[in-house]
């Protein structure tokens, strides 16, 4: 089985701000994110956290075909009123992380 490389953006929601612009946010966002080629993976939930002293609050993992669909996409005219929402809507810590296949994904 070929595996290609992936892309995860990351974002830790620590704060809601203007419920109204996060649920507009919501709203339109999925269609976005389709639009690049993305997925989301998680959407909030139970964290345990079993080591260090990071603590998210409302975790949402969306996975992209590549670390450039994943700019693309963040970076794209369509996504920029929606992106103002979320940051005039929320508090935020984001990251974007790429993964090469690795044999430790693959064995079975």
């Amino acid at each position: 089985m070929i595996r290609h490389m992936a892309a995860y953006c990351f974002f830790d929601m620590y704060e809601v701000t203007d419920p109204e612009k996060l649920e507009q946010y919501r709203s339109s966002v999925l269609a976005t994110v389709k639009r690049y080629g993305g997925k989301y993976v998680l959407v909030g939930g139970k964290c345990d956290i079993v080591e260090g002293n990071w603590r998210p609050t409302f975790p949402v993992l969306i996975e992209f075909p590549s670390l450039e669909a994943a700019h693309s996409w963040y970076n794209s005219q369509e996504y920029a009123p929606l992106k103002a929402l979320r940051l005039s809507g929320t508090k935020n810590n984001a990251v974007f992380l790429e993964s090469e296949p690795s044999p430790l994904s693959s064995a079975e």
